[in-house]
């Protein structure tokens, strides 16, 4: 939503409370609310942040402007969760209000350390002719949600890098702390930096060098890097901003990729052995995934349901963007898999057989089988006049397609109206997640992943089966 840049940046205590008020009540009047899934209580949601485990629970930030759908005055605003499905949103907030922040407090991660928890984030600084200076500062919170910053800068710009470098990521790696932080060099090609912890102390921080991965600098930006650790292998997920699409076929405005690596040399800032640079979701909006190593031993995702420079038709009710449901990671037969962790199942509250329905809450979760040598089409969001989310899965031609051409309130048409990916030709399964304007579709346990919004106007709540043969399980998802 384009909006002033003296709105978007206005000091949070200029609000009137008459002005927060009319926003809370026209959130209120959007009849596309999420279920299950984290949405903004108010304003724009972006990238997920400070994903990790403390306190015996799981955090959650999410980067938020809370005065309308547009990027603008950032905070972050805490939830946490027992069960990675059941989130509560706190009164904590990290706020833009240092002078090392004071014109956002941009993302990143977080990590406990001592029975604190240590943010590590970026600090947008504007001078009077706003030009920016990108900080990577830090704070720690203690187990009451009282933050406090740090008076020093942990990474101050290099003399190589434009002002877009962001979105520190603080990992430990065979007992040191490592961060990665995203990066644009002065010829505006896209890359990342290493550094690591001085002595592992967090409060100071030394370059290693810029990472290589295999990246051919294709892209001008690369945002959100995360490095994870699936069966020891390192996974570089990020989000290239520019990526040429003769190194990798995708239709977004932005896509949000990963490499699977073999080793990670840490003396020499390299990922060994990095497989080809491979789509993370096929859907419509999926973006600045962050994971974690969790200490339980899984490796958990969330991303952003939403992408930068798209508006969206919830903007009209001064809010935008919602979190994916979290996912686990896991490696079969070189493949990376993500799926929505095992206590997604306590969301079912009925079960029946698959078939079509003239009506449904819009918030019910389908197990399908698609048999071999088959073309299955369904339409989610159905209406009486064919209008709907079509899903088919051909698996005669080995290929999956989502097309929003006929679901709900048009946007971002630009960008095409559908999206696909190449499945075995064989039996095929997708868990499918509907939540109001959301859908998660998880082929093959998560083998290929569609996330999308989809905005149904009223009447399209219905599931019908065009063609094909596919059966299985419908459940009613109560949060």
């Amino acid at each position: 939503m384009d909006m002033p840049q003296n709105v978007r940046y206005r000091a949070y205590s200029d609000w009137t409370s008459q002005e927060i008020q009319e926003i809370n009540n026209n959130v209120k009047k959007s009849p596309w609310h999420a279920t299950y899934h984290i949405e903004p209580k108010t304003g724009l949601l972006n990238d997920p942040n400070g994903f990790s485990f403390f306190n015996g629970k799981y955090t959650l930030f999410y980067q938020n402007w809370p005065f309308g759908a547009a990027h603008g005055l950032k905070q972050w605003v805490h939830t946490e969760s027992e069960d990675l499905v059941h989130f509560t949103e706190t009164a904590v907030r990290l706020l833009p209000d240092h002078a090392h922040d004071s014109h956002g407090a941009y993302s990143g991660s977080a990590y406990e350390i001592d029975g604190k928890l240590f943010l590590f984030y970026t600090g947008n600084v504007r001078d009077e002719n706003w030009v920016r200076d990108p900080l990577q500062i830090g704070a720690w919170m203690d187990k009451e949600g009282k933050i406090e910053k740090f008076e020093n800068v942990l990474i101050q710009q290099p003399n190589d890098v434009t002002e877009h470098f962001r979105d520190p990521q603080i990992f430990e790696y065979k007992g040191q702390f490592f961060a990665i932080v995203g990066a644009q060099s002065l010829d505006k090609k896209g890359f990342i930096k290493l550094y690591k912890a001085v002595e592992n102390n967090v409060e100071n921080w030394e370059f290693v060098g810029d990472l290589k991965f295999g990246g051919t600098g294709s892209e001008y930006m690369i945002e959100c890097p995360n490095l994870v650790f699936v069966d020891d292998k390192p996974v570089l997920l990020y989000s290239p901003q520019g990526l040429d699409k003769s190194e990798l076929d995708y239709d977004n405005i932005y896509p949000n990729t990963y490499k699977i690596c073999q080793t990670f040399d840490t003396k020499n800032a390299e990922l060994i052995g990095a497989s080809e640079i491979l789509n993370l979701d096929y859907g419509f909006e999926a973006y600045a995934t962050q994971g974690f190593n969790a200490p339980d031993g899984r490796t958990l995702i969330v991303s952003w349901i939403g992408l930068p420079d798209v508006d969206y038709p919830t903007d009209k009710y001064d809010y935008q963007g919602a979190m994916s449901l979290v996912k686990e990671l896991t490696i079969k037969d070189g493949k990376l898999y993500q799926y929505p962790v095992e206590t997604i199942t306590s969301l079912r509250d009925s079960e029946e057989n698959f078939s079509e329905k003239s009506t449904t809450s819009n918030t019910y979760e389908l197990e399908v089988t698609f048999p071999a040598n088959d073309k299955s089409e369904l339409l989610l969001f159905a209406d009486d006049k064919g209008n709907g989310l079509r899903l088919t899965v051909d698996t005669k031609e080995g290929i999956v397609t989502l097309d929003r051409s006929k679901a709900g309130v048009q946007y971002a048409t630009d960008f095409g109206t559908s999206r696909h990916c190449s499945i075995d030709k064989d039996e095929t399964t997708a868990n499918i997640f509907v939540d109001k304007s959301i859908v998660e579709i998880f082929i093959n346990k998560g083998e290929k992943v569609f996330t999308s919004r989809v905005f149904p106007e009223e009447g399209q709540n219905g599931i019908q089966i065009v063609s094909g043969k596919p059966s299985g399980k419908y459940f009613e998802l109560k949060y």
